[in-house]
C-alpha cells in the first residue's frame, strides 16, 4: 500500500478504506509518511468530503495510535462532557460538581485556551496550588471518594489527533465536519465514560455559525458515539453573546462558583441546569427533563453542588477557601468602564470581539508559550435584549495593561449592537440531537 495511492483515490473522490485509513494515521504517527502527504490527503478530504463510514475508521485509528482509559475501577455511572469552545465558556466548573451531587462520576480531561476562547485548566491555575496534573492512581481514589475530577491529559491519548490538529491548522484544512467530529470523539471514546453529553455551540463566538452545520456536525458525533456503544446526545446552544457575564480565567471561576450558590447569570445557570438535565435523564436518574432540570435546581439550592466543588479544589492541592474569600485570587491592577454611546436594547453581543478583547487585555494566549494574567478579563453588564441607555455602562476591563484600555474599550463598543428594538430571534438553546435526528427545543 502506497499513501500517493490513497491521496490519489480521494483526489478522485473515491471512498477510502479501513485498511487505507489506519494505513496513514499509523505511518504518520510513526514519522513514515511525511507532512506533505498527509497535508495533501487532508486538502482532498476538504474538497471531496469523507462519509459516515471513513469518519468512524479515522475516529478508531486515531484512537488506537495511543492509550485509552479504563474507567472500570470506578464504582458507579460513568459520564463526559464536551464543548466545542466559546467565550466566557466555564460550563465544566458548575456542571460536574452538580453531576457529582447526583451520584454520577467524571474525569474531565481539559485544554489551555488559545486565541479568543478560553481553557479550563487556565481557568482552575487561577486557584492557588491547583494541581492539573493527576496521575491514574490518584484520579481513582479522588473520583471515588467526590465523584469528579478536572485535569490535564496526562496519558498518551490519542497522539495523532495531536500531529494531525498541528498539521491541519496550518494547511487551512480545519473545517471539516469529518475531520472535526474526529478529532473530538476520538478523544470522548478514548477517555473511557459510557455516557456522553456535548455541547455544539452556534453563533459569533463559535466555529458553527449556523444552525445546519451545527446539526450536521452534532448528528456526526452521535453517530459516531452509537457506533462505539456510547450513551450519547448533543445540545446545540448560543455563543452569538459570550456565555455569562465574566470573560477571563479568575473572573470566570468565580461566576462559576456564584452559580452554585444560586447567583449566577439567568443565561450560564439555565445551560448548567438543562446540560444537567439531560445526563440526568440519559442515566436513568431523572424520568424525564423536566425531572431532572427540577432535581439540578434542588442540587443547587441544597448547596450540595457547591461542597462538591469545595471537596474538589481540596483534593486538587488548591486553595479552597477561595468559595468564600474571592480576594485571594490576583487582582487586577487597573479596572474601567466602557460606557454606552447609545439608547435603545441591546440587540447583539459579538462574542468574538469579546473574547479577542479579553486576549488584549492579558486574559489569553496567542501562542502556547505565551504567559497569562489570571487577573485580566471583562464583565459584561448588560445581555442581549437589556435595556441600556447613553452613558450606561456596557462591561468592565480588568487589567494590568493600562496602555491597552482604550484599545480594549473600542474592541468592547464595536462588539455591542444596540438598536430600537429588542432581539426577538435570541434563545438560549437550539435543540437536541439523538441517535433519531434532530429536535428543535421552544426556549
Amino acid at each position: 500500500m502506497r499513501m500517493y495511492d490513497i491521496i490519489n483515490n480521494k483526489k478522485n473522490n473515491k471512498v477510502l478504506t479501513k485498511e487505507e485509513i489506519c494505513f496513514f494515521v499509523d505511518g504518520y504517527v510513526k514519522n513514515e509518511i511525511p507532512d506533505y502527504q498527509v497535508s495533501a490527503l487532508l486538502m482532498a478530504i476538504c474538497l471531496n468530503d469523507i462519509n459516515l463510514d471513513e469518519i468512524f475508521y479515522l475516529t478508531e485509528a486515531m484512537i488506537n495510535s495511543g492509550d485509552t482509559i479504563d474507567l472500570s475501577n470506578i464504582d458507579g455511572i460513568t459520564i463526559d462532557k464536551h464543548s466545542t469552545g466559546g467565550v466566557g465558556d466555564k460550563t465544566s466548573l458548575s456542571l460536574l460538581p452538580m453531576l457529582a451531587a447526583c451520584g454520577l462520576k467524571g474525569s474531565k480531561m481539559s485544554g489551555r485556551g488559545l486565541g479568543h476562547t478560553g481553557g479550563t485548566l487556565d481557568k482552575l491555575e487561577a486557584i492557588d496550588g491547583f494541581n492539573i496534573n493527576i496521575s491514574d492512581m490518584q484520579a481513582s481514589d479522588i473520583i471515588n471518594e467526590n465523584n469528579f475530577i478536572i485535569c490535564g491529559q496526562t496519558l498518551n491519548l490519542v497522539p495523532a489527533d495531536k500531529k494531525l490538529y498541528a498539521l491541519r491548522d496550518v494547511t487551512a484544512t480545519v473545517d471539516n465536519i469529518g475531520l472535526i467530529a474526529s478529532s473530538i470523539m476520538s478523544k470522548k471514546i478514548a477517555s473511557g465514560a459510557k455516557n456522553i453529553v456535548l455541547d455544539v455551540k452556534l453563533g459569533s463566538g463559535a466555529f458553527m455559525k449556523n444552525l445546519e452545520s451545527a446539526v450536521k456536525l452534532s448528528e456526526t458525533m452521535v453517530n459516531i458515539g452509537e457506533r462505539f456503544g456510547k450513551n450519547i446526545r448533543a445540545i446545540i446552544t448560543n455563543m452569538d453573546e459570550p456565555l455569562g457575564k465574566a470573560v477571563g480565567n479568575s473572573i470566570e471561576v468565580i461566576e462559576a462558583i456564584e452559580t452554585l450558590k444560586g447567583n449566577g447569570p439567568n443565561d450560564f445557570e439555565s445551560l448548567c441546569i438543562f446540560l444537567c438535565a439531560n445526563l440526568l435523564e440519559m442515566t436513568g436518574i431523572a424520568s424525564s427533563l423536566e425531572n431532572g432540570e427540577q432535581i439540578a435546581k434542588e442540587i443547587i439550592d441544597s448547596k450540595k453542588a457547591l461542597n462538591r466543588f469545595e471537596k474538589f479544589v481540596e483534593l486538587q492541592n488548591g486553595d479552597s477557601k477561595v468559595v468564600n474569600d474571592y480576594s485571594l485570587f490576583k487582582q487586577a491592577k487597573y479596572k474601567a468602564d466602557v460606557l454606552s454611546l447609545n439608547t435603545g436594547y441591546v440587540h447583539a453581543i459579538n462574542a468574538e470581539m469579546i473574547g479577542k478583547a479579553a486576549l488584549v487585555a492579558g486574559a489569553g494566549r496567542e501562542k502556547k508559550e505565551d504567559n497569562i494574567d489570571y487577573s485580566a478579563g471583562i464583565m459584561i453588564n448588560k445581555k442581549v435584549n437589556d435595556k441600556v441607555k447613553d452613558g450606561d455602562v456596557l462591561a468592565t476591563i480588568y487589567t494590568d495593561n493600562q496602555n491597552k484600555i482604550e484599545e480594549i474599550k473600542a474592541q468592547i463598543l464595536n462588539a455591542f449592537k444596540i438598536s430600537e428594538e429588542k432581539n426577538h430571534n435570541a434563545k438560549l438553546i437550539y435543540g437536541i440531537v439523538t441517535k433519531d435526528g434532530f429536535i428543535p427545543y421552544k426556549n
